[in-house]
């Protein structure tokens, strides 16, 4: 197994991660260790997990692979943790690399200590955590909110810190809107953002639930599941869209489109109105275009 080099949008995270971090004065046993952010090794069973921790689950299969990457390449990238009065360390972020070290049989991680209160290594952690790209929708929206309620950030600030768009900042935080069970579908899988976002036009929770039950049923798209809710919300505009039967076609010009279809082998429709009209042909590809121009002209 193989390591990928670090893109740059991971060194884009490790530089906003840096941001979080001031460089304030430690203690005089760990400034050694912490002055100029240079990783140590530190033994994995003096570090205690993190207690701000926003993510509620773990892929066992990918946290497997990189405990495989690990015992083949070791830690790429360096762990962060804050030393505590006890001598012990606790981590502010890294879990995944710290739990996957445990797996992979190491004794010891790579880490950067850093002197944060409290309140830095919670807000540190919930950035690094929405900065990634395996959090649940719920567990984003979770986030967001803890960064609005905790540190009393605007939507642009939380959209900013992170790198995401204010928009969707603005649609993860609306999903807890939703009923608990729906939310709890929407953390397991059974229903993607898409769907999550596409129910929130219900106003009633007795609505949104009873619409989840016929798309999980039904194994409904997000598109058919918008059309479905757009057809609840505005029934008489879902009977303005219903087809319209089409009217009979004359038994001559069926007979003449499909002489016309054999002939140049594409499809082709011809739409006459006592006795004018159209012919349109139709073509999948620029070759089947220059094969009928061909055969035009030759003829």
């Amino acid at each position: 197994m193989t390591i990928a080099p670090l893109d740059s949008k991971r060194r884009a995270l490790g530089k906003g991660l840096d941001s979080l971090l001031p460089r304030v004065q430690a203690p005089v046993a760990a400034t050694a260790d912490t002055e100029g952010g240079k990783p140590r090794e530190i033994p994995l069973d003096q570090i205690d997990r993190n207690p701000f921790q926003t993510r509620s689950q773990v892929n066992e299969e990918q946290l497997t692979e990189l405990a495989a990457s690990i015992v083949a390449n070791g830690v790429v990238q360096p762990i962060l943790v804050r030393p505590q009065a006890s001598g012990r360390f606790q981590l502010i972020a890294g879990e995944r690399r710290w739990r996957a070290s445990h797996l992979a049989g190491k004794t010891t991680i790579p880490a950067i200590l850093r002197q944060v209160s409290d309140e830095q290594a919670m807000e540190i952690t919930i950035v690094e955590n929405l900065q990634r790209a395996d959090l649940n929708p719920m567990e984003q929206a979770r986030a967001f909110e803890r960064l609005s309620r905790e540190f009393h950030m605007t939507q642009e600030q939380m959209a900013t810190r992170t790198g995401k768009d204010r928009a969707s900042v603005a649609n993860f935080l609306r999903l807890l809107r939703l009923p608990g069970t729906v939310q709890a579908k929407v953390e397991s899988g059974d229903l993607s953002f898409g769907h999550a976002r596409t129910l929130l036009a219900f106003e009633h929770a007795e609505d949104i639930e009873k619409a989840v039950q016929r798309v999980i049923g039904l194994s409904l798209s997000v598109r058919q599941t918008e059309t479905y809710v757009q057809g609840l919300l505005h029934p008489e505009n879902a009977k303005k869209k219903e087809a319209k039967p089409e009217p009979p076609v004359d038994p001559n010009v069926r007979a003449v489109q499909e002489r016309l279809q054999r002939s140049l082998g594409l499809k082709v429709s011809i739409e006459d109105h006592k006795g004018r009209g159209k012919v349109i042909i139709e073509y999948a590809k620029l070759e089947d275009f220059d094969a009928l121009l061909e055969q035009l002209a030759r003829d």
